[in-house]
């Protein structure tokens, strides 16, 4: 039970991350000195760009990098602690956008807010930049964004002129069956991820961050590769044999014929932080191992 629950909890922060649309600056300038982060991916930046000494708080599920388990947990995405984050005495606090009523509620109290709203992988640029000058740390933000578009560009100059497969990009399925499949989308940092890697995703021209398709559906695309990716501790290596056998009913897709399934595991995967090049890069190795040798 504790397992489904985590898992449930990890497709409800993705899903988020996928759906909200671009990070809006804080209102001031001024630098922050206590900051409280409920956005996981925006706390990986935090601690990037050198402001890891001034964030006091953390949301309920993050989990990196590892300094962050030794801070107070102050709720996250559904159930923010609000008298918790006062107690905090925070200067600064980063939320989803979604977040509406947490937002008046700290407007009331004078706390500045950070309003995250993800894009693509441009958005998680410029929320680097942006982020890293509303806690004093520009410079630092400005040269971890350029260190970043520099590494992909490197991968994508790794893996040009190879045949391009086409790819169904999976983030969530219920265990053991293929039920409560969901999808990338032709729009947001997974599938920039992908056509960096190499792939051309099968639903493309579905211009949403998810997509909940039909085994019917599915077998339309005729994908060829498949790319499941979980988040670290949600399955198992011993697991990975049997969730590629769980593709093995649709056996006339190109990818279940061929053998080309990947199980992929790693929070960098699916987070739109400042790992999202190591994650391409993942991407790239299971679609073009050739280019690694």
């Amino acid at each position: 039970m504790a397992a489904r629950s985590k898992r449930l909890i990890h497709f409800a922060l993705v899903v988020a991350a996928l759906l909200i649309g671009a990070a809006e600056p804080a209102t001031q300038t001024r630098q922050a000195r206590r900051i409280i982060s409920l956005v996981p991916a925006l706390t990986e930046m935090l601690f990037a760009v050198g402001a890891g000494p001034q964030v006091v708080a953390v949301s309920s599920y993050d989990e990196f990098p590892p300094e962050v388990k030794s801070l107070p947990q102050v709720g996250a995405l559904l159930d923010p602690d609000m008298e918790r984050i006062l107690s905090l005495r925070p200067d600064l606090v980063v939320i989803y956008g979604s977040q509406t009523d947490l937002q008046t509620q700290l407007g009331r109290a004078g706390i500045r807010v950070y309003n995250y709203r993800h894009a693509g992988l441009e958005g998680i640029l410029n929320t680097l930049r942006d982020l890293g000058a509303a806690v004093g740390h520009a410079t630092e933000g400005e040269r971890l964004a350029r260190e970043i578009r520099s590494t992909l560009d490197r991968l994508r100059a790794r893996v040009q002129g190879r045949p391009k497969p086409r790819v169904l990009l999976v983030f969530e399925r219920d265990p053991a069956s293929l039920r409560g499949v969901f999808v990338s989308g032709g729009f947001g940092f997974l599938d920039d991820m992908l056509q960096i890697a190499g792939g051309v995703n099968v639903f493309a021209d579905v211009k949403r961050e998810s997509v909940q398709p039909s085994v019917e559906t599915i077998l339309a695309r005729a994908p060829d590769v498949i790319l499941e990716v979980r988040a670290t501790g949600l399955l198992a290596a011993t697991d990975v044999a049997d969730a590629r056998r769980v593709w093995g009913t649709l056996a006339s897709i190109p990818a279940v014929r061929n053998g080309r399934i990947h199980i992929l595991n790693g929070e960098h995967l699916v987070v739109p932080g400042p790992r999202v090049a190591q994650g391409a890069e993942g991407f790239a190795r299971a679609l073009h191992p050739d280019a690694f040798k």
